[in-house]
């Protein structure tokens, strides 16, 4: 997958070159969050830290002119989202009230990295480069697309952490 999308686009300037598919199998332009601060988050529901959705949900809404949340589930941490995407749909509207945009089940580590988690580990950005230590943690990107912080899981979503960045 990564080398079909690097023979498509070789040079990628910011995430603003990426897509990815939603839960209803629409293929999504990140451009079009162009302008707004987007908080990517790798996602799964039943993880210890799953009760992050709730607070994810809180932020879109609190900063919803601002900011755009999306969530990314992945099976690459302890098995721990094994569902399909429409239990996951159903799990997160269902339990946290979820209404900001949620990705099909992609692999954030490991050969099969979805494209733009392979660019997402490697973009320079204020904190830190390499793996996906483990679910949910968290990318901050400006509205011109570009990487400018990155949160390890224990950094919650409301955390002045991550909401200084576009108050």
């Amino acid at each position: 997958m990564i080398l079909l999308w690097a023979l498509v686009n070789p040079n990628p300037n910011n995430v603003h070159d990426f897509s990815y598919v939603n839960m209803e199998g629409e293929k999504v332009s990140l451009d079009s969050y162009a302008g707004k601060y987007v908080l990517i988050v790798n996602t799964a529901s039943k993880c210890g830290f799953t009760k992050q959705y709730k607070e994810l949900q809180e932020l879109s809404e609190k900063y919803k002119d601002k900011l755009v949340v999306i969530g990314f589930p992945a099976n690459n941490f302890g098995g721990q989202e094994p569902g399909s995407n429409e239990q996951i749909t159903e799990f997160c509207e269902v339990n946290f009230g979820v209404t900001f945009p949620l990705s099909q089940k992609v692999d954030v580590l490991g050969k099969e990295i979805d494209p733009l988690f392979a660019y997402l580990t490697q973009a320079e950005n204020a904190d830190f480069k390499g793996d996906i230590k483990w679910n949910f943690e968290k990318f901050l990107i400006n509205p011109q697309g570009e990487l400018i912080r990155r949160y390890r899981s224990k950094v919650t979503p409301l955390d002045t952490e991550i909401t200084k960045e576009f108050k």
